[in-house]
């Protein structure tokens, strides 16, 4: 398949020319649906993204199946878990699904290896990349540790807005519910009154949100 010539253009400001034609020939090319699981908790990494389009939530499950949202990779990001497994020849402890249809490359395990040693650029983005992913784990952290749910929720969904751009949020209560780490209930009484306040609007599936929020 004719890789996209979008590619350039998403990853030019971060790599050179001859490791951008390096990835072009050695990364594979993958297309996929909305809510696609991707990869598992406990499933061995072997290869890694490079997002040209769309979005990918990554999380964490506990032993009863709650989930905890942790962070999203978008356009010109790759997974810094992906990235630490694999780099430390562990397997998977994070689940990974798409938000949307998604675009992106997968680097082969050989391959990030490979380019590590031979690009100083690979190296750098590599490892921005896992320090970045650490400082979004840690704010994740002290959310569930030190923030109230209400202030949660609406950081939540600003940022959901943020990725989409669009204040029109394609969410149900039980999903912002599952990224949270709480219960539906909770987040409905919550959404309630914030449309009580004015903050946004509620609609089967979907939140619009308003300047006041």
């Amino acid at each position: 398949m004719e890789r996209p010539s979008t590619f350039k253009n998403v990853f030019a400001h971060k790599f050179e020319p001859a490791l951008l034609a390096e990835l072009e020939s050695r990364s594979i090319l993958m297309n996929v649906s909305s809510g696609e699981t991707l990869l598992k908790i406990g499933k061995p990494v072997t290869g890694v993204p490079l997002m040209l389009n769309g979005t990918i939530k990554v999380s964490r499950e506990n032993d009863e199946g709650q989930e905890l949202l942790l962070y999203y990779i978008t356009s010109g990001e790759t997974c810094p878990m992906t990235l630490t497994c694999f780099m430390t020849s562990q397997l998977s402890s994070v689940t990974a699904s798409t938000e949307e249809d998604s675009s992106f490359w997968v680097v082969p395990g050989n391959v990030v290896e490979e380019l590590f040693v031979s690009h100083p650029a690979w190296k750098k983005f590599v490892m921005n990349t896992i320090l970045d992913g650490l400082t979004q784990i840690i704010k994740s952290v002290d959310d569930v540790a030190f923030k109230k749910m209400d202030d949660r929720l609406i950081a939540y969904m600003k940022q959901r807005s943020n990725i989409t751009g669009s204040s029109l949020i394609n969410v149900s209560h039980q999903q912002i519910a599952d990224d949270l780490g709480t219960n539906r209930v909770v987040i409905s009484r919550l959404l309630k009154k914030l449309e009580t306040d004015k903050k946004l609007l509620l609609y089967r599936n979907q939140i619009k949100l308003l300047k006041d929020l």
